[in-house]
């Protein structure tokens, strides 16, 4: 007698639709505010170049100083926070320890995502910020800002604070291999 394997369903839109934040819920969720988010944004773009599709996640220390920052490149799949959360953790894990021991977080984990199309928000940054606050909460960070990085500058989503420079390069193709466009030594730092 022979049994042969049937594959489960794919996963339903349902699962992934709710593993997602609409802006009013990242507000609500009393996510610290940038002191100075331009030079943030500038530091990140500066040491990772990111191009379209690049994520940037950020460790800063209570002072707002960059104590680890790591660039990968989203693959072209449907948003899934679940994914996305994977994706972030695995980034935090190779360039900083976890502060789980920690009664409260000392350090904060920032996102700055570079897409093509329009600074409104989208189903992917709901997805980004789902994983976002999922992954802090499991490496013993603070959640903080999500940034968008599009041709029109950058904004954060959840404040209304923006600017228009850095931007995203208008005609700029990401490399499926690895983050961004830096070169492979500007890509990660590791803590100080």
């Amino acid at each position: 007698m022979a049994f042969d394997f049937v594959p489960p369903p794919p996963a339903e839109a349902g699962h992934r639709l709710s593993r997602m934040l609409e802006p009013s819920e990242w507000a609500a969720a009393g996510i610290p505010l940038l002191r100075n988010p331009r030079e943030v944004i500038t530091g990140l773009h500066a040491r990772h170049l990111p191009a379209p599709s690049t994520a940037v996640v950020a460790v800063l220390d209570h002072d707002e100083r960059l104590a680890a920052s790591a660039s990968f490149v989203r693959l072209p799949v449907p948003p899934d926070g679940w994914e996305l959360r994977n994706a972030l953790l695995a980034q935090l894990r190779r360039v900083i320890p976890h502060d789980l021991r920690r009664r409260t977080p000392v350090r904060t984990a920032v996102l700055l995502y570079c897409r093509p199309g329009e600074a409104h928000w989208t189903e992917e940054d709901g997805a980004w910020m789902w994983g976002l606050r999922d992954a802090c909460t499991l490496h013993g960070l603070r959640c903080g800002a999500y940034i968008t990085l599009t041709e029109s500058g950058w904004q954060i989503l959840g404040e209304g604070r923006s600017g228009r420079r850095p931007r995203s390069p208008a005609h700029a193709q990401a490399s499926m291999t690895s983050g961004g466009g830096a070169h492979e030594a500007h890509r990660r730092t590791v803590a100080r």
